[in-house]
């Protein structure tokens, strides 16, 4: 059983008062993220994972400039760093090749390549550290919901009570499907084959034929990930499966490979064996009474650009310190139902950003055209610095009315007379950061800290940050701060 005998019957008696706070489905970098978010506010966490062991293949190969800053935001990123490998941003939309432009808005301009087993360690490993539960071989088969909680039923018949359940469990999400959320878009038309083989040929006859197929065929690839001939392998397949569930053959790989190279490089010994499509899915909602989306059971889109996993872990810090709010009672009005109107316009651009990638990397004419076009315009350096702030999500603006050009924007790390920003946002906590000595939040201290510090890079008075990095106050009027509070921290004590 995936709970501990001695606490299946308290957790499953729904009438004995026990109550888990938050269970979230799935356990892989969203679910993860968001236990971690969570437990920083003390909120009492299990994750379900249906893995009886987490995987050993990688389907993700990094982080985007947003998602390293979160990591730096919590005080991860020096683990991730240790094992990763820094490579400078570039323009590299739809694989077209550009300088990055001056001065990107950020203090970290790097993609860090980083294998997912290797990410989902360090995310379980911090999750655990502050105290989430982490239960693997746990599948959920069944829920209902009431005005008070969410009963779970997991494969092996066990009963969970919770006040919220978050469906983390993919793009095939058992959750979703309970609840009966719609997830319209489009399916697969074109399917790609990628797996994990060793190569007989040396690296520089693999380099050398790579680099001559995608002068024409951009979704080809090879890359080594290890020192022992094992590489990951990128080929178009030859049509769609019936059965996308179902692994290709190794066959199917060496044929394919053979196609559009003219070599199967010798692979052999195969690790892993899997396919992608390109289809696009948005769910229609992101909560329902007290379920919600995150990660790809919110979202689906082809790999292109690398957005997924990145997509997950930033639904994960917006949704954590608002779901952490309503448990712990201080949340204002709205603030829960604010996840899915600032998080899925966000998802519902990333698909539009993936559609045209995937348009700009066919081999027909028109898109091929329109490639030498969009490679043209990135000539410009505001177009090329537009296109890489969409794909590393740095360019990012939530809605919050009008006012000033900061609002609903994450604030980079700024150096401050007394360190760096982001070093003082590790709790998970809203932050005023004030210039002027002069303002206050008395009466919200028990969530947001508030730093006087001078920055001779913050050209305002002073800034109200969330939990999640983005500003929604700026000003130096104490009586109009009083009036921002609220709408983001709840009631003032006392």
């Amino acid at each position: 059983m995936c709970v501990p005998p001695d606490r299946t019957r308290r957790l499953a008696d729904n009438n004995g008062g026990f109550m888990i706070d938050v269970i979230v489905a799935g356990g892989g970098p969203t679910g993860l993220t968001l236990a971690s978010e969570l437990r920083l506010h003390g909120v009492q966490v299990l994750v379900s994972e249906k893995e009886t062991e987490p995987a050993r293949y990688v389907r993700a190969l990094g982080l985007h400039v947003r998602s390293i800053e979160l990591m730096d935001q919590r005080g991860l990123l020096e683990r991730f760093l240790a094992l990763g490998q820094r490579h400078p941003v570039r323009g590299y939309f739809a694989g077209l090749d550009k300088p990055a432009p001056d001065r990107l808005d950020t203090a970290h301009a790097y993609v860090l390549g980083i294998p997912q087993p290797t990410t989902d360690r360090l995310l379980a490993e911090r999750a655990a550290e502050l105290g989430a539960e982490i239960r693997r071989g746990c599948e959920l088969v069944g829920l209902s919901q009431d005005d008070h909680g969410v009963t779970v039923e997991l494969a092996d018949g066990t009963q969970l009570r919770s006040r919220y359940l978050v469906g983390c469990d993919g793009g095939r999400s058992t959750v979703r499907k309970l609840l009966g959320v719609g997830f319209p878009g489009e399916p697969t038309r074109v399917e790609t084959l990628l797996g994990e083989m060793e190569v007989a040929v040396p690296p520089e006859v693999v380099a050398a034929v790579v680099a001559e197929v995608r002068k024409t065929q951009k979704r080809f690839g090879t890359a080594p990930l290890s020192g022992d001939g094992v590489y990951r392998v990128l080929v178009p397949a030859e049509g769609v499966a019936e059965d996308r569930s179902v692994p290709p053959t190794f066959e199917e790989f060496r044929k394919q490979l053979r196609t559009f190279a003219g070599t199967d490089f010798g692979v052999h010994s195969p690790r892993w064996l899997s396919r992608f499509g390109d289809a696009t899915r948005l769910a229609e909602r992101y909560r329902t009474g007290r379920v919600l989306l995150a990660g790809d059971a919110a979202h689906i889109h082809p790999p292109t650009g690398g957005q997924g996993l990145n997509l997950g872990i930033q639904d994960a810090f917006n949704l954590g310190w608002k779901l952490a709010a309503e448990v712990n009672g201080w949340a204002p009005e709205g603030l829960l139902d604010s996840y899915h109107a600032e998080r899925q316009p966000v998802a519902a651009d990333v698909l539009n950003t993936t559609r045209a990638l995937m348009e700009l990397l066919s081999t027909e004419p028109g898109p091929r055209a329109v490639r030498q076009l969009v490679s043209e315009l990135m000539d410009f350096e505001e177009v090329n610095r537009y296109l890489i702030e969409k794909i590393t999500a740095i360019g990012i603006r939530y809605d919050f009315g009008g006012g000033h050009e900061l609002l609903g924007r994450r604030m980079r790390d700024v150096r401050l007379k007394r360190g760096r920003l982001y070093e003082l946002m590790h709790g998970g906590r809203g932050l005023l950061l004030d210039q002027t000595g002069r303002l206050s939040v008395a009466g919200w201290a028990d969530r947001v800290d508030h730093v006087v510090a001078v920055s001779e890079e913050l050209d305002v008075p002073a800034a109200l940050l969330r939990p999640d990095g983005h500003v929604a106050w700026v000003g130096d009027d104490q009586q109009d701060l009083l009036g921002q509070l609220p709408t983001w921290f709840g009631a003032a004590l006392g």
